[in-house]
Protein backbone atom coordinates (compact mmCIF):
# COMPACT_ATOMS: atom_id res chain seq x y z
CA UNK A 1 0.00 0.00 0.00
CA UNK A 2 1.29 3.42 -0.90
CA UNK A 3 -0.45 6.62 0.07
CA UNK A 4 2.26 8.98 -1.13
CA UNK A 5 3.04 12.11 0.82
CA UNK A 6 4.94 14.44 -1.56
CA UNK A 7 4.81 17.11 1.10
CA UNK A 8 6.02 20.16 -0.81
CA UNK A 9 3.85 23.03 0.39
CA UNK A 10 4.46 25.90 -2.00
CA UNK A 11 5.94 29.27 -1.26
CA UNK A 12 3.37 30.48 1.24
CA UNK A 13 3.11 34.07 2.44
CA UNK A 14 2.93 36.04 5.65
CA UNK A 15 0.68 38.65 4.05
CA UNK A 16 -2.53 37.46 5.70
CA UNK A 17 -3.69 39.25 8.84
CA UNK A 18 -6.57 38.64 11.19
CA UNK A 19 -9.14 41.31 11.87
CA UNK A 20 -7.23 42.14 15.04
CA UNK A 21 -4.03 42.64 13.07
CA UNK A 22 -2.27 39.42 14.10
CA UNK A 23 -0.19 38.14 11.18
CA UNK A 24 -0.60 34.55 10.01
CA UNK A 25 3.19 34.42 10.27
CA UNK A 26 2.81 34.50 14.04
CA UNK A 27 1.72 30.87 13.98
CA UNK A 28 3.55 29.66 10.86
CA UNK A 29 6.53 28.56 12.92
CA UNK A 30 4.57 26.17 15.16
CA UNK A 31 5.99 22.65 15.18
CA UNK A 32 2.49 21.31 14.61
CA UNK A 33 -0.58 22.91 13.06
CA UNK A 34 -3.47 20.77 11.86
CA UNK A 35 -6.44 22.54 10.28
CA UNK A 36 -9.53 20.42 9.64
CA UNK A 37 -12.15 21.73 7.21
CA UNK A 38 -15.48 20.05 6.45
CA UNK A 39 -18.31 21.15 4.22
CA UNK A 40 -20.85 20.26 1.54
CA UNK A 41 -20.29 20.32 -2.23
CA UNK A 42 -19.70 23.81 -3.60
CA UNK A 43 -18.95 25.38 -0.22
CA UNK A 44 -15.51 26.42 -1.47
CA UNK A 45 -13.59 24.17 0.92
CA UNK A 46 -11.04 22.97 -1.64
CA UNK A 47 -9.96 26.35 -3.02
CA UNK A 48 -10.05 27.95 0.42
CA UNK A 49 -8.16 25.10 2.08
CA UNK A 50 -5.43 25.22 -0.55
CA UNK A 51 -4.93 28.94 -0.04
CA UNK A 52 -4.91 28.62 3.74
CA UNK A 53 -2.25 25.91 3.38
CA UNK A 54 -0.16 28.27 1.25
CA UNK A 55 -0.49 31.15 3.73
CA UNK A 56 0.64 29.01 6.66
CA UNK A 57 3.22 26.98 4.73
CA UNK A 58 1.37 23.72 5.33
CA UNK A 59 0.73 20.53 3.39
CA UNK A 60 -2.76 20.04 1.94
CA UNK A 61 -4.88 16.88 1.86
CA UNK A 62 -7.95 16.60 -0.37
CA UNK A 63 -9.72 13.57 1.08
CA UNK A 64 -12.44 13.82 -1.55
CA UNK A 65 -9.83 13.08 -4.21
CA UNK A 66 -9.02 9.90 -2.33
CA UNK A 67 -12.63 8.69 -2.54
CA UNK A 68 -12.70 9.64 -6.21
CA UNK A 69 -9.47 7.75 -6.85
CA UNK A 70 -10.95 4.66 -5.24
CA UNK A 71 -14.07 5.05 -7.38
CA UNK A 72 -11.92 5.29 -10.52
CA UNK A 73 -9.98 2.18 -9.46
CA UNK A 74 -13.19 0.20 -8.90
CA UNK A 75 -14.66 1.26 -12.24
CA UNK A 76 -11.40 0.55 -14.04
CA UNK A 77 -11.19 -2.94 -12.56
CA UNK A 78 -14.88 -3.72 -13.07
CA UNK A 79 -15.67 -3.90 -9.36
CA UNK A 80 -19.42 -3.94 -8.71
CA UNK A 81 -20.03 -0.82 -6.62
CA UNK A 82 -23.08 -2.52 -5.10
CA UNK A 83 -20.81 -5.25 -3.70
CA UNK A 84 -19.84 -3.68 -0.38
CA UNK A 85 -17.21 -6.30 0.45
CA UNK A 86 -15.53 -5.97 -2.94
CA UNK A 87 -15.40 -2.18 -2.66
CA UNK A 88 -13.94 -2.45 0.85
CA UNK A 89 -11.29 -4.85 -0.41
CA UNK A 90 -10.45 -2.42 -3.22
CA UNK A 91 -10.08 0.38 -0.65
CA UNK A 92 -7.58 -1.65 1.35
CA UNK A 93 -5.61 -2.60 -1.77
CA UNK A 94 -5.78 0.77 -3.57
CA UNK A 95 -2.29 1.56 -4.98
CA UNK A 96 -2.60 5.30 -4.40
CA UNK A 97 0.12 7.93 -4.47
CA UNK A 98 -1.48 11.28 -3.61
CA UNK A 99 0.54 14.46 -3.27
CA UNK A 100 0.02 17.11 -0.61
CA UNK A 101 1.35 20.22 -2.39
CA UNK A 102 -1.41 22.87 -2.47
CA UNK A 103 0.08 24.26 -5.69
CA UNK A 104 0.04 21.01 -7.65
CA UNK A 105 -2.55 18.25 -7.54
CA UNK A 106 -0.99 14.82 -7.93
CA UNK A 107 -3.17 11.72 -7.83
CA UNK A 108 -1.63 8.51 -9.17
CA UNK A 109 -3.31 5.11 -9.06
CA UNK A 110 -1.02 2.21 -9.93
CA UNK A 111 1.27 4.77 -11.54
CA UNK A 112 -1.49 6.26 -13.72
CA UNK A 113 -2.22 9.99 -13.40
CA UNK A 114 -5.98 10.13 -12.78
CA UNK A 115 -6.15 13.77 -11.68
CA UNK A 116 -8.43 14.80 -14.55
CA UNK A 117 -10.46 11.62 -14.84
CA UNK A 118 -11.56 11.59 -11.21
CA UNK A 119 -13.24 14.98 -11.76
CA UNK A 120 -15.22 13.72 -14.76
CA UNK A 121 -18.88 12.75 -14.90
CA UNK A 122 -18.22 8.99 -14.80
CA UNK A 123 -16.55 9.15 -11.39
CA UNK A 124 -18.73 11.99 -10.07
CA UNK A 125 -21.89 9.98 -10.73
CA UNK A 126 -20.53 6.94 -8.89
CA UNK A 127 -18.46 8.29 -6.01
CA UNK A 128 -21.30 8.31 -3.47
CA UNK A 129 -21.62 4.52 -3.79
CA UNK A 130 -18.03 4.29 -2.56
CA UNK A 131 -18.16 7.14 -0.04
CA UNK A 132 -21.18 5.61 1.74
CA UNK A 133 -19.48 2.23 2.19
CA UNK A 134 -18.54 2.12 5.92
CA UNK A 135 -15.68 -0.38 5.53
CA UNK A 136 -14.22 1.51 2.59
CA UNK A 137 -14.45 4.74 4.57
CA UNK A 138 -12.64 3.15 7.50
CA UNK A 139 -9.81 2.02 5.22
CA UNK A 140 -9.44 5.47 3.67
CA UNK A 141 -9.72 7.26 7.02
CA UNK A 142 -6.74 5.21 8.23
CA UNK A 143 -4.77 6.33 5.17
CA UNK A 144 -5.76 9.95 5.73
CA UNK A 145 -4.57 9.79 9.31
CA UNK A 146 -1.27 8.33 8.10
CA UNK A 147 -0.83 11.26 5.71
CA UNK A 148 -1.48 13.73 8.53
CA UNK A 149 1.06 11.96 10.75
CA UNK A 150 3.69 11.85 7.99
CA UNK A 151 3.26 15.57 7.38
CA UNK A 152 4.59 16.12 10.89
CA UNK A 153 1.05 17.22 11.76
CA UNK A 154 1.50 20.36 9.67
CA UNK A 155 -1.39 20.16 7.24
CA UNK A 156 -4.79 21.44 6.13
CA UNK A 157 -7.10 18.48 5.57
CA UNK A 158 -10.51 18.96 4.02
CA UNK A 159 -13.50 16.74 3.35
CA UNK A 160 -16.72 15.71 5.07
CA UNK A 161 -15.66 14.00 8.31
CA UNK A 162 -12.31 15.58 9.06
CA UNK A 163 -13.40 17.54 12.12
CA UNK A 164 -15.15 14.59 13.75
CA UNK A 165 -13.48 11.37 12.54
CA UNK A 166 -10.19 11.92 10.72
CA UNK A 167 -8.70 14.68 12.89
CA UNK A 168 -10.97 15.42 15.85
CA UNK A 169 -7.85 16.62 17.71
CA UNK A 170 -6.95 19.21 15.06
CA UNK A 171 -5.78 22.60 16.34
CA UNK A 172 -8.54 24.34 14.34
CA UNK A 173 -11.78 22.65 13.23
CA UNK A 174 -14.03 24.44 10.78
CA UNK A 175 -17.32 23.71 9.03
CA UNK A 176 -17.39 25.74 5.83
CA UNK A 177 -20.88 26.04 4.46
CA UNK A 178 -22.94 28.07 1.99
CA UNK A 179 -26.53 28.21 0.87
CA UNK A 180 -27.76 26.12 -2.05
CA UNK A 181 -27.82 29.10 -4.41
CA UNK A 182 -24.16 29.88 -3.86
CA UNK A 183 -23.09 26.24 -3.99
CA UNK A 184 -24.93 25.58 -7.25
CA UNK A 185 -23.41 28.69 -8.84
CA UNK A 186 -19.87 27.76 -7.78
CA UNK A 187 -20.12 24.18 -8.98
CA UNK A 188 -21.55 25.43 -12.28
CA UNK A 189 -18.48 27.63 -12.77
CA UNK A 190 -16.19 24.73 -11.90
CA UNK A 191 -17.95 22.68 -14.57
CA UNK A 192 -17.43 25.38 -17.18
CA UNK A 193 -20.89 26.88 -16.83
CA UNK A 194 -22.77 23.60 -17.30
CA UNK A 195 -26.24 24.50 -18.61
CA UNK A 196 -27.90 21.27 -17.42
CA UNK A 197 -29.53 22.43 -14.19
CA UNK A 198 -30.78 18.96 -13.26
CA UNK A 199 -27.32 17.44 -13.65
CA UNK A 200 -25.83 20.25 -11.59
CA UNK A 201 -28.46 19.76 -8.89
CA UNK A 202 -27.61 16.08 -8.69
CA UNK A 203 -23.89 16.81 -8.41
CA UNK A 204 -24.40 19.22 -5.54
CA UNK A 205 -27.63 18.52 -3.64
CA UNK A 206 -28.07 14.91 -4.72
CA UNK A 207 -24.61 13.81 -3.72
CA UNK A 208 -24.80 15.65 -0.41
CA UNK A 209 -28.09 13.91 0.38
CA UNK A 210 -26.54 10.49 -0.28
CA UNK A 211 -23.35 11.17 1.65
CA UNK A 212 -25.20 12.67 4.61
CA UNK A 213 -26.70 9.25 5.34
CA UNK A 214 -23.34 8.16 6.72
CA UNK A 215 -21.58 11.35 7.87
CA UNK A 216 -22.86 14.70 9.15
CA UNK A 217 -21.22 17.60 7.35
CA UNK A 218 -24.06 20.11 7.59
CA UNK A 219 -24.03 20.79 11.34
CA UNK A 220 -20.98 21.67 13.38
CA UNK A 221 -20.00 19.31 16.18
CA UNK A 222 -18.97 20.71 19.57
CA UNK A 223 -15.85 22.82 19.23
CA UNK A 224 -16.19 23.23 15.46
CA UNK A 225 -16.48 26.78 14.12
CA UNK A 226 -19.02 27.39 11.35
CA UNK A 227 -18.18 29.82 8.54
CA UNK A 228 -20.96 30.64 6.08
CA UNK A 229 -19.36 31.70 2.80
CA UNK A 230 -22.61 32.33 0.90
CA UNK A 231 -21.99 36.05 0.50
CA UNK A 232 -18.21 36.09 0.93
CA UNK A 233 -15.52 36.31 -1.71
CA UNK A 234 -12.81 33.64 -1.77
CA UNK A 235 -10.37 36.07 -0.10
CA UNK A 236 -12.89 36.98 2.60
CA UNK A 237 -13.51 33.30 3.28
CA UNK A 238 -9.78 32.57 3.42
CA UNK A 239 -9.36 35.41 5.89
CA UNK A 240 -12.22 34.12 8.03
CA UNK A 241 -10.55 30.71 8.21
CA UNK A 242 -7.18 32.30 9.01
CA UNK A 243 -8.79 34.23 11.85
CA UNK A 244 -10.10 30.97 13.32
CA UNK A 245 -6.72 29.25 12.94
CA UNK A 246 -4.78 32.10 14.56
CA UNK A 247 -7.20 32.17 17.51
CA UNK A 248 -7.11 28.40 17.89
CA UNK A 249 -3.32 28.22 17.62
CA UNK A 250 -3.03 29.85 21.01
CA UNK A 251 -4.83 26.89 22.60
CA UNK A 252 -3.50 23.31 22.94
CA UNK A 253 -5.10 20.79 20.56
Amino acid sequence: MNTGTNTGTGAGTDAAHTAAGTPAGAVRGRDQLVVAVDGPSGSGKSSVSKEVARRFGLAYLDTGAMYRALTWWCLDRGVDLADAAAVADAARELPLDQGTDPDRESVLVAGTDVGEEIRGARVTESVSAVATNPAARAALVARQQEVIARSGRRIVAEGRDITTVVAPDAHARILLTADERARMARRGLQNGGTPDAEQLHQQVVGRDAKDSTIVNFTEAADGVVTIDSSDLTVEQTVQAVIDVVVRAAGRPA
